[in-house]
């Protein structure tokens, strides 16, 4: 898939010796990439850490991840598996990888998974967080993981507003619709809450058991628009009923999203972390 031509015999060496699952943990900073879906002609996360991979364990990869994000969202909790060689060294690997793709792609973590392990399938739970930055002057410190809003939002009617979300709808109305028109947008929301975290800063937490396309990111234009006092926390319901793109609000832009966490039964892979808040002259809130 991702393979070195230069590579000899890569494209059968996984077939030619005894295979283990591995399971990564990896973080991005999705400014740089089309995505995280291999694509040609663009650069893509899957395509960096694809080719990294190959290059190192000498053989084509193949690469299932737990949640396929968009052009310009990042990862922390951004879960990868694959087949590799039987005798493969996961810490030399992980510390090769780092060294390659460092800053903007980092493996936290290298496990020998289970034979059956499908980083998409066995997931039984994805969080992620949108972070936005509410004060009058700009941060470029945040400006690649915030969403810079001037206007001041109203927490409390947000939060409101999140509470109608919870539970089993069908989110067509913050779905960008699939090409197969049959293709259920019904999804199960286990939590959507914000956090005031100070200096401005504006936290956004949903967890459900898998997402539509553009799903988070409708959700979060449309609270906006509640904590601006364009639409109100009480309309949210009507706007789930509707179950059309028209009736929610305008698309939050990526570089706000991040995929925190995917849970695999009870277990997480992610821990608290983010980064440090910079300077409070230019973070001050309104």
């Amino acid at each position: 898939m991702f393979s070195d031509q230069s590579l000899p015999d890569a494209a059968d060496a996984v077939t030619t010796r005894p295979t283990r699952r591995l399971r990564l943990l990896v973080a991005y900073d999705g400014s740089g990439f089309h995505g995280f879906a291999a694509q040609p002609g663009v650069t893509t996360v899957a395509g960096a850490l694809g080719g990294a991979l190959e290059r190192h364990l000498r053989h084509t990869v193949d690469l299932t991840c737990a949640g396929r994000t968009d052009a310009g969202v990042h990862a922390w909790g951004q879960v990868v598996s694959f087949a590799a060689r039987e005798d493969v060294d996961v810490d030399r690997l992980r510390k090769a990888i780092n060294k390659t793709l460092r800053p903007s792609v980092v493996v936290r973590d290298v496990a020998v998974a289970d034979d059956d392990f499908d980083a998409r399938r066995c997931a039984t739970a994805r969080l992620y967080r949108y972070n936005i930055l509410n004060t009058r002057l700009a941060d470029p410190f945040v400006a690649r993981t915030a969403w810079h809003v001037t206007r001041r939002l109203d927490v409390p009617a947000m939060r409101l507003a999140s509470d109608a979300l919870i539970g089993e709808h069908d989110f067509s109305s913050f779905c960008r619709r699939p090409p197969d028109p049959a293709a259920s947008l019904v999804r199960v929301v286990a939590d959507a809450r914000w956090r005031d975290v100070g200096d401005g800063r504006l936290r956004f937490d949903i967890e459900a058991s898998s997402f539509c396309h553009q799903m988070v990111r409708s959700i979060v234009g449309t609270l906006v628009e509640v904590g601006a006092g364009t639409k109100k926390a009480g309309e949210m319901t009507a706007i789930l009923k509707a179950r059309s793109r028209a009736a929610a609000g305008q698309l939050a832009p990526p570089h706000g999203l991040c995929l925190w966490d995917v849970r695999y039964g009870a277990q997480s892979t992610s821990v608290a972390w983010w980064p440090a808040a910079s300077s409070a002259a230019m973070t001050s809130a309104w």
